[in-house]
């Protein structure tokens, strides 16, 4: 079986919508890493010492290779990825190896067969 992992960087108002649209797109759970921060091309405002970028969130989850990019596509749309600069990003990664997937590996195994991975 083929896996990867989907990596989004999202906005913290935009998480649940590009969770839904994950699992809409044949994702079978997420882990999401709160609070984050990072800078684009410009560097973010301060007032007084104060950050004023919007919280950030990382998104990750483990799929069937064959979803990931139908997966990504959704993930984009739900995100505005390419609407708004600074909305976010995603991308994915082959893995070699996982453990510990016992309860979602039939779903998981059942999307990769439905998209021949």
């Amino acid at each position: 079986m083929k896996l990867k992992l989907i990596v989004a960087l999202v906005s913290d108002d935009r998480t649940d919508a590009v969770i839904d649209a994950a699992r809409a797109a044949g994702a079978t759970g997420a882990t999401v890493i709160t609070g984050v921060r990072g800078e684009g091309l410009k560097p973010s405002k301060t007032f007084l010492g104060l950050d004023l970028t919007t919280r950030r969130n990382v998104l990750l989850f483990l799929v069937a290779a064959g979803r990931a990019q139908d997966i990504l596509a959704h993930i984009a749309a739900a995100g505005r990825f390419d609407d708004e600069p600074g909305a976010g990003i995603a991308f994915d990664l082959a893995i070699e190896d996982a453990v510990g997937l016992s309860t979602q590996l039939p779903s998981i195994l059942e999307e990769g067969a439905e998209q021949g991975a």
